[in-house]
């Protein structure tokens, strides 16, 4: 906003060296520059303006190793900084900012005084900043001292230093022959341990419970990686508007560090809507309600309804449906580790078969570390089948499933770098025929990105899956392998890729093997493009035997990019188009395809 009469300003920079990367930093730093189509707030303001870009410009050169430069600022052909603020100018003003950077300063000395010892455990090393240029001969860069003074710190801290800061920062620049001496004095306090942790702005949760879910135990050595760690741990509560740590200032005669977390909590109710389309499959809508601190320690209890295959049939009798709830309690036994319940039924109807189910689980997940995670579940339920091959046939389950995840992706919802491994294996008992079976899938996924803030992204899945046990038809259907859909291979119908018999229908198999490939471009901050090939295999036998084809699938996407993922717009075709294959395949839902 514009205050007093506006000032109007020309503005030419010229940097006395032909450095196009330096000569863009420096007009990135001006705000003159930056500010040139908008006129200053009057004289005072254009002045004011030019004042701060000494400032501005100086530690531009200082971030480049540049200790010799010299900075002339003229407005009207005056020296900005000997103005008046109320200085007549003229309308416009004529300002001149020349830069001469000077030559590049290297490091003579760059010391560390009382610097960490080597640490005990890999998992509190910290980044040596000799690797990171505060090394002689290296250019004395002012970001490099700054981020040398931090790692400095940090590695005390991570040694259970929780006070360690730096003493005195010595930095000395000699022109005659152009090097800097820096040298770092770190003091590292004392030792400190746990002492107690309280808890502040709980409402509805209890506050003992609370501490106790933090992880930080009275006594513990002090590591700065097991706050983070109860962070991430309490956010996954979902109870929380706002949290903090706030360390005590002082470390008591005992060498304890109170701790203080200070909480803001959200309400606990909250509901929500939300939807997938496919040409192929039709649309799905799906609603919850959730209650997230039902008897005041973060017990979660979630109600979900979901009806699909709208559009492909206008039958209410013909679409899916699925209704449930879930109850998650948290931190039992450790703070990582959860038990959670549901009841679901289920009518499900696809081209392969007709389902109506009851199913329950109940079982634990543990979180290990910030990658590896696990669960164990009990899983048993009742389901009646229809299909064309079989006629009705009814089956009840009983079952153990275990499943182990490694995921290191940097975004579960948009990823451009880690991996993601998951392993599962669910033996069961189904009683109506009176057969044991095993079943066992694994997947990975893959993500390298390049380019600038990893605009260019490719990313890879496979999966693969086995059941033993007796044959196909002594099988619940929806224990048998498909594939097919937006998640599966695009371009064909969700679960329409089984098993072909000989009077012409599509039945599960007992083996899965599917790949899918993607080429990702960011081409604005908000839209992004995306080419995929994904192929898939379904088999009659426990081990693939590849005898029946392979089924492949290839299209282009469209990704409009939020805060909370990318909206996902696929179109894709079969290349292997059979009768009662779809010609062309449209998918909209809100994530990667994976």
């Amino acid at each position: 906003m514009v205050i007093g009469d506006p000032q109007n300003y020309e503005v030419e920079i010229v940097v006395g060296e032909t450095d196009s990367d330096i000569e863009g930093k420096l007009r990135a730093a001006s705000t003159l520059w930056s500010d040139r189509n908008e006129p200053a707030s009057g004289a005072a303001g254009l002045i004011s303006k030019a004042r701060g870009d000494y400032r501005r410009l100086l530690a531009t050169l200082y971030s480049e190793g540049r200790y010799g430069g010299t900075i002339s600022i003229l407005i009207d052909g005056r020296e900005a900084a000997d103005l008046a603020p109320d200085a007549t100018l003229a309308e416009p003003a004529n300002v001149v900012v020349t830069v001469q950077p000077g030559p590049l300063f290297n490091f003579r000395e760059a010391a560390i005084v009382n610097e960490a010892p080597a640490p005990q455990s890999r998992r509190d090393a910290v980044d040596d900043p000799r690797d990171e240029g505060f090394a002689p001969g290296e250019v004395a860069r002012s970001g490099t001292i700054i981020r040398a003074e931090r790692l400095a710190v940090e590695a005390w801290r991570q040694q259970g230093h929780a006070k360690a800061e730096i003493a005195e920062r010595r930095v000395e620049a000699a022109h005659d022959f152009d090097v800097v001496d820096a040298r770092i004095t770190v003091d590292p306090g004392r030792k400190a341990y746990y002492g107690p942790v309280t808890v502040q702005g709980t409402e509805r949760i209890d506050p003992e419970w609370l501490a106790w879910m933090t992880g930080l135990r009275q006594g513990e050595e002090y590591d700065p990686d097991d706050l983070t760690r109860a962070g991430t741990r309490i956010a996954r509560l979902d109870v929380f508007r706002a949290a903090r740590f706030q360390e005590a200032e002082m470390i008591d005669a005992n060498g304890l560090l109170p701790i203080t977390y200070i909480v803001q909590e959200r309400l606990p109710r909250r509901f929500g809507v939300g939807g997938t389309y496919s040409t192929i499959d039709g649309l799905g809508v799906e609603t919850f309600w959730v209650h997230r601190n039902l008897f005041g320690r973060a017990e979660r209890l979630r109600f979900d309804a979901k009806v699909a295959g709208i559009g492909q049939t206008f039958k209410p009798d013909e679409f899916t449906y699925r209704v449930g709830a879930t109850f998650t309690k948290p931190g039992v036994w450790t703070p990582d580790t959860d038990f959670t319940a549901s009841l679901f039924g289920d009518r499900e109807v696809l081209d392969a078969y007709t389902r109506t189910a009851i199913t329950g689980t109940a079982g634990f997940t543990h979180i290990f570390n910030e990658e590896l995670s696990g669960k164990a579940f009990l899983t048993g339920g009742v389901a009646r089948f229809d299909d064309d091959e079989f006629g009705r046939r009814d089956f009840a389950t009983l079952g153990v499933t275990g499943t182990l995840t490694y995921d290191s992706r940097d975004n579960p919802t948009d990823a451009t770098e880690g991996y993601f491994l998951e392993a599962t294996a669910y033996p069961f008992y189904e009683f109506e025929y009176g057969n044991p079976a095993f079943k066992a899938t694994a997947e990975a996924r893959a993500y390298y990105g390049f380019g600038a803030d990893n605009r260019f992204v490719l990313a890879g899945r496979v999966k693969l899956g086995t059941l033993t046990g007796p044959s196909i038809a002594q099988l619940p259907p929806d224990m048998l392998f498909f594939a097919g859909g937006g998640g599966s291979v695009r371009g064909y119908g969700y679960r329409n890729i089984g098993v072909p018999t000989a009077s012409g229908n599509i039945i599960g198999g007992r083996s899965l093997a599917e790949a899918s490939a993607e080429a990702r471009v960011r081409v604005t901050n908000s839209i992004g493009l995306v080419g995929f090939v994904d192929a898939g295999y379904v088999g009659e036998d426990t081990i693939p035997s590849f005898d029946e084809d392979v089924r492949i699938g290839a299209g282009v996407g469209l990704r409009y990019l939020t805060g909370l993922g990318p909206i996902r717009l696929d179109v894709a075709v079969p290349l292997d188009r059979r009768e009662g294959d779809p010609s062309v395949g449209v998918y909209v839902g809100i994530g990667q395809a994976f």
